[in-house]
């Protein structure tokens, strides 16, 4: 069996957030590199880390592995510095006959794909480009770890690392069954959520709002944070795109800020937040200047650092980049256009320590607990769109009885994954979105 269908048949998504079938990256004979990214530079996440300090050994045989599969003769490992430091490792630390450490500046985002190429390689990926483009493939750490199960046994997906934290007694890293309800998984951790306070599925950064009670644990959840109202990123989660655009409207003076620390912006990308907030206020719509929207990685630090007047450029951008999707339109580079990052770069990034403070969470940022492994909820609740691309398509109807790592729903045509049963139990509802089966006990 070829790797891609080895990897397609256990559901690997990129577990680091984005959700992209894990399959669809690979490209045997086109990568030199391989990039594996433990950066976790979303504050309060400590995911990576832990898996770094536990599985180390198994994370360099999962690269060792996939790049012996793939035909890549280096594997780059990289973590941020303090993160390094927690794990002894050193910059060019030789961790296997292909692998070396490197250390990555505390800066956000630097777990950013491209922001990391271009740190690790030296080499630039080129706007509405892929990796491959540059002889690299990136994946993260727990990707990796479930490539090594998948190749070693043909274990498929069911469980899911994340760190549970922000404004809760003790944080906490564990691993679950993919599709456990936030719910329970607050009362198997002692967690009380107060009435104004939000919960977000990620860091306080990029994470998105969730309604708690009905939210699960997916294959891309990396992290679940809670958040009082008072907090700066709890206020940004809040913002509506409506009333972004009404102060956008009346607020932004042109002060370039945001675009002088954008790292795609600094990377040399044509993207400039600043004419796109102006484009956006004044309803004058250059389709050149919105199709850079593809280019923004979302990092906030438009919104978080740089603007003084309340705006969300990442959220205008955000808007047309929804337009461009529906249009299915993306950024093409000019024939011939070269792109070099700006020598500023380097001075310009944003410490993590800083993004942190601005967002209120500083004094969330503790040691989370490990805790023990062997959770399992009542129920699970399995997404069929917990990844990017198709839905799944359910194989298993009301009252079957499953058991765990069965397939339940298999891969739609074109880009898409198979899902499997998490826990051993009976189904007790096939939906259009997901479903759900009961524990059995």
């Amino acid at each position: 069996m070829d790797m891609q269908t080895i990897l397609r048949e256990a559901g690997i998504a990129g577990a680091g957030g984005a959700g992209f079938p894990c399959y669809a990256k690979q490209a045997p004979g086109r990568a030199d590199t391989l990039v594996i990214n433990a950066a976790e530079c979303e504050p309060l996440l400590y995911t990576d880390f832990t898996l770094l300090r536990e599985r180390l050994a198994d994370v360099v045989a999962g690269g060792e592995a996939l790049a012996q599969a793939e035909g890549i003769g280096r594997v780059i490992l990289a973590t941020e510095r303090k993160k390094a430091g927690a794990l002894g490792l050193s910059d060019g630390d030789e961790l296997g006959p292909k692998t070396v450490f490197r250390i990555l500046p505390d800066a956000y985002p630097m777990g950013d794909e491209i922001s990391l190429i271009w740190q690790t390689t030296g080499r630039l990926v080129s706007p509405g480009q892929l990796p491959i483009s540059r002889g690299v493939i990136v994946q993260n750490t727990e990707t990796i770890l479930q490539i090594l199960g998948a190749l070693q046994n043909g274990t498929p997906v069911t469980r899911k690392w994340l760190t549970v934290a922000g404004d809760v007694r003790t944080p906490a890293v564990l691993c679950v069954p993919v599709g456990t309800p936030v719910r329970e998984l607050f009362a198997y951790l002692g967690i009380e959520v107060p009435q104004e306070h939000i919960v977000l599925d990620g860091g306080p950064a990029m994470g998105r709002p969730v309604d708690w009670e009905s939210a699960v644990v997916k294959k891309t959840t990396k992290g679940i944070t809670l958040l009082p109202p008072e907090a700066e990123a709890a206020r940004k989660a809040r913002r509506t795109s409506r009333g972004n655009r009404g102060v956008a409207v009346t607020a932004c003076c042109q002060c370039t800020r945001c675009t002088d620390l954008c790292p795609r912006h600094l990377l040399g990308y044509p993207l400039e937040p600043h004419r796109m907030v102006r484009a956006a206020a004044a309803g004058n719509i250059d389709p050149v200047l919105v199709r850079t929207a593809t280019l923004c990685c979302g990092c906030g630090i438009c919104e978080t650092v740089a603007c003084s007047q309340g705006i969300s450029p990442r959220m205008v951008i955000a808007d047309f980049k929804e337009q461009l999707r529906r249009e299915k339109m993306a950024f093409s580079s000019p024939q011939g256009a070269v792109y070099t990052p700006s020598a500023q770069r380097d001075y310009r990034l944003v410490p993590g320590a800083r993004m942190a403070d601005l967002l209120g969470v500083s004094r969330f940022d503790r040691k989370p607990a490990r805790m023990p492994d062997g959770y399992l909820p009542s129920r699970v609740e399995i997404p069929l769109a917990g990844h990017i691309g198709l839905p799944s398509v359910p194989v298993v109807s009301p009252g079957d009885r499953v058991r765990e790592g069965q397939v339940i729903a298999q891969a739609a045509e074109g880009l898409s994954l198979p899902q499997h049963a998490s826990v051993s139990g009976r189904v007790l509802l096939v939906l259009p979105d997901k479903i759900i089966i009961e524990r059995e006990a």
